[in-house]
């Protein structure tokens, strides 16, 4: 399993051509699951994630 966490300022998801999520200015995370992965592993995976500290950029 693995995540990247990317900030963005929109993303929106898309299902069979029909919207089904979207987000302004925040992160969004692109999670790869593969056979084998555990309901463990995902724990494991949402914590690190709901624990990362980010530095905000200030505007200049």
């Amino acid at each position: 399993m693995r995540a990247v966490v990317q900030r963005v300022s929109e993303a929106f998801v898309t299902v069979e051509g029909k919207e089904t999520g979207r987000i302004e200015k925040g992160l969004m995370v692109l999670l790869g699951v593969e056979t084998g992965d555990t309901e463990k592993d995902a724990a494991y995976m949402a914590g690190k994630i709901a624990k990362l500290r980010l530095r905000m950029r200030t505007k200049r």
